[in-house]
């Protein structure tokens, strides 16, 4: 089986800092992929370097054995939320056709091809019955079900989801996550899935790339999550608890996965607690 996604000593670099050095790693083609990290580890930044969007100081990204390249179609990409997805009288057709021919958020003119692109993604997700209803009507669980449609257009081989679980509630996220699992087994795609939280991805991913501290570490979750490997990653000792099927990433008695949910300010276990939006790591 070919890799999906390769990366050869990389270190990438975001406003003068090392974000990731040294890294490398395989992931095979119809993988589903779990990445975590604290906040500022750089889970946005490899997303984007995988887009071409942002170029390896050193070493080499490679994508269905191509070197990552912007504006690849075989990648369908969902970023964090963004306020366009939350808003306005736009309605789920219009929302996902926009991006048929290239735009975003406009109200383009679609053919007969286009359309017909647009109903096998919102069939896919099962938000046909979405198409007529604003944006703003929605839930949060629906608006994330066209920004996968949207992703979708195109017939992708590789997804990656920029923390889709964001302001959902646990219900919406399980959804979320059996959707796309359903959709990677139904496609035969790769993904890889951010998030801040591990449990709610047990049961569906494959493997975990952790990152932390410029560094990666990529396999089973048995392999990745234990104390001697996040600790490295964390830069701090860390406790690994598992308990009635969950897992608790602990250090000084504090649940440091849950905490960076609040995104407080402030720089705790030595990472600020802010989002990852595009431009930050």
């Amino acid at each position: 089986m070919k890799n999906a996604i390769e990366l050869r000593d990389v270190r990438l670099m975001l406003s003068g800092r090392i974000v990731l050095d040294d890294v490398g790693f395989d992931i095979a083609s119809g993988e589903f992929i779990g990445v975590l990290g604290p906040n500022g580890a750089g889970k946005t930044t490899l997303m984007r370097a995988i887009l071409g969007l942002v170029k390896p100081n050193r070493g080499e990204v490679r994508v269905l054995g191509r070197p990552a390249c912007c504006g690849n179609p075989a990648i369908g990409y969902l970023p964090q939320a963004h306020g366009a997805a939350t808003t306005g009288r736009l309605s789920g057709w219009d929302f996902v056709s926009s991006v048929v021919n290239g735009h975003r958020l406009g109200l383009p003119v679609v053919g007969p091809a286009g359309r017909a692109e647009v109903g096998r993604a919102l069939d896919l997700v099962g938000a046909r019955a979405l198409a007529h209803r604003s944006l703003g009507q929605m839930s949060g669980g629906e608006r994330q079900r066209l920004l996968l449609a949207q992703a979708l257009i195109g017939q992708p081989q590789l997804l990656l989801l920029d923390e889709p679980l964001i302001s959902l509630d646990p219900r919406h996220q399980a959804e979320v996550i059996e959707l796309v699992n359903s959709l990677r087994r139904e496609l035969g795609i790769t993904v890889l899935f951010s998030a801040h939280e591990l449990n709610p991805l047990l049961g569906a991913i494959d493997r975990v790339l952790y990152l932390g501290n410029g560094q990666a570490a990529l396999g089973t979750v048995d392999e990745i999550i234990t104390s001697p490997v996040l600790s490295r990653l964390y830069g701090s000792e860390i406790e690994v608890v598992r308990f009635k099927g969950r897992i608790f990433v602990m250090s000084g008695g504090h649940h440091v996965e849950g905490d960076s949910h609040r995104h407080d300010p402030g720089t705790a276990h030595g990472y600020g607690h802010h989002h990852e939006h595009s431009g930050h790591a």
